[in-house]
């Protein structure tokens, strides 16, 4: 069975830093991309960052570019979102994503507030 379980979200100052964790499993890690969304209150759930395993290639959102950064480790199989220089407009939940032969996974989310 597909998992993928976030962790590390929480309340932070404007400025400030966050390592955003996703543990996958029941699935062979190195082979698909894992992406993180985000969805602020009364908006549309956008894209962040991902990470194609197979290669190590990223991408990320204009919007968060230069401030966060996706990063895998192939042994715990978890991929990270270190957040730096957080603003008050990063505030949302945020979201696993993984693509696994053709259906979609979603973790549960964790919340991210980041205080002015």
């Amino acid at each position: 069975e597909v998992q993928l379980v976030e962790s590390g979200g929480g309340l932070v100052q404007a400025g400030g830093s966050l390592r955003l964790s996703c543990a996958a499993s029941g699935f062979t890690f190195d082979d698909y991309a894992i992406a993180w969304f985000r969805q602020a209150p009364g908006k549309e759930r956008e894209g962040v960052s991902v990470i194609n395993n197979s290669d190590g290639s990223t991408y990320a959102a204009d919007s968060v570019k230069g401030r966060f950064t996706i990063s895998s480790d192939n042994v715990k199989n978890t991929v990270y979102l270190q957040m730096n220089s957080l603003k008050p407009e990063d505030t949302a939940d945020y979201y696993c994503y993984a693509n696994v032969a053709g259906r979609a996974y979603w973790g549960q989310g964790t919340q991210v507030t980041v205080s002015s």
